[in-house]
């Protein structure tokens, strides 16, 4: 079951370091790690997760059961537990109304037969720094008057409806909240049409003369055009 046992920190560097940690050491499935504020939360490609002590949801879940479809079924758990406004961006991202409510990162060991899932969620925050205030968003700013500690219920819960589920189920769900869909993307490599994602996770782009290819979320920084 997801979220036992559980270990809360006032404060610590990352959940995900925690968990990190507790995976190695043989924590079960389902262990779940959560703090009030973190000084070093990382996001996809090393970018850092900044909130205000006890304004964000910070959560990392060690798992034990390890599918190729682990970061979808994330994804669809953290959209459910949002609401029905709630958008993916692939690959890790959780938007409301086009801006950053939540992100995702998955980090493990695989050959060792455990992951860690970090889930981080913008609950309280009432305001951003300026450099942020175009991308990212909260709960509070969109009238949601959901605590901390009921999000975590509603959350445990999704993710373990998901995590349990069908792949094609979960590929089902991921594609009716897709936020990329259709839109014009670049990236490193070139620039055309995202048109969904693949059994594994993978972003499939349409080219110009009808092409498609398969973009891997370990090798790719997109740009929305």
């Amino acid at each position: 079951m997801i979220g036992l046992p559980r270990v809360h920190h006032r404060a610590t560097d990352s959940t995900n370091a925690r968990a990190r940690e507790l995976a190695a050491a043989g924590a079960p499935h389902g262990t779940l790690v959560t703090a009030d504020e973190q000084s070093a939360g990382r996001g996809r490609q090393g970018r850092a997760w900044v909130a205000a002590p006890g304004d964000a949801l910070l959560m990392s879940v060690v798992l034990r059961e390890l599918d190729p479809v682990l970061p979808l079924a994330a994804a669809v758990a953290v959209a459910d537990a949002i609401g029905a406004d709630a958008r993916i961006k692939w690959p890790n991202d959780v938007w409301l109304d086009g801006r950053k409510v939540s992100g995702i990162l998955i980090e493990g060991r695989p050959q060792e037969g455990w992951a860690v899932l970090g889930i981080g969620v913008n609950v309280g925050t009432s305001e951003f720094p300026e450099e942020l205030r175009d991308i990212a968003t909260s709960l509070a700013l969109h009238g949601a008057g959901t605590t901390r500690e009921d999000l975590l219920a509603a959350l445990v819960e999704r993710l373990d409806h998901w995590l349990a589920t069908s792949p094609g189920k979960v590929l089902a769900a991921w594609t009716e909240r897709d936020a990329l869909v259709g839109r014009s993307i670049s990236w490193a490599g070139g620039e055309g049409i995202a048109a969904g994602v693949d059994e594994t996770g993978a972003l499939l782009v349409e080219l110009d003369g009808g092409a498609t290819t398969a973009l891997d979320a370990g090798e790719v920084h997109l740009s929305l055009q």
